[in-house]
């Protein structure tokens, strides 16, 4: 795996691209001298666990033959105040919609968390990370 980095202005943004060509912008979080236009680096490891977990979570659910009608997710993440600012503290809140049953979404969450999910992995020796799932607008698992 590899990942390629090109600055493309005389400022702080940059594009990601992998070997397959898909491309990300990369950002400063805030600049007050110009129009950011890139997520920043610590923004992307939120999304990380986001887009891990969620392949993880539909892939199980795919096994078992449940599809569901709408699925969302929400990360935030707890910073610490020492230097490097590593993430503290990350919560994922699990929305999703259909004829799920609950015990399944559970179990599919937990398994992406606790065994499958890889940038959740990479980050649990440093970083709380708790998830709560929605489930046809009911808070299921806290």
């Amino acid at each position: 795996m590899a990942i390629y980095l090109d600055r493309i202005n005389d400022k702080y943004l940059f594009e990601l691209s992998n070997e397959n060509g898909h491309k990300v912008l990369l950002d400063r979080k805030y600049s007050p001298d110009y129009n950011v236009q890139g997520a920043s680096p610590m923004e992307l490891l939120l999304m990380g666990v986001a887009g891990c977990s969620s392949i993880d979570v539909i892939s199980i659910l795919e096994k078992q033959k449940l599809d569901p009608d709408s699925y969302k997710m929400e990360v935030e993440g707890e910073r610490e105040s020492t230097p490097g600012k590593p993430w503290k503290r990350i919560h994922v809140k699990l929305y999703i919609e259909g004829n799920i049953p609950s015990d399944k979404i559970v179990r599919a969450a937990a398994l992406s968390f606790d065994k499958y999910c890889s940038v959740s992995k990479n980050l649990e020796k440093s970083t709380i990370i708790e998830h709560s799932i929605y489930l046809n607008g009911s808070l299921i698992k806290k």
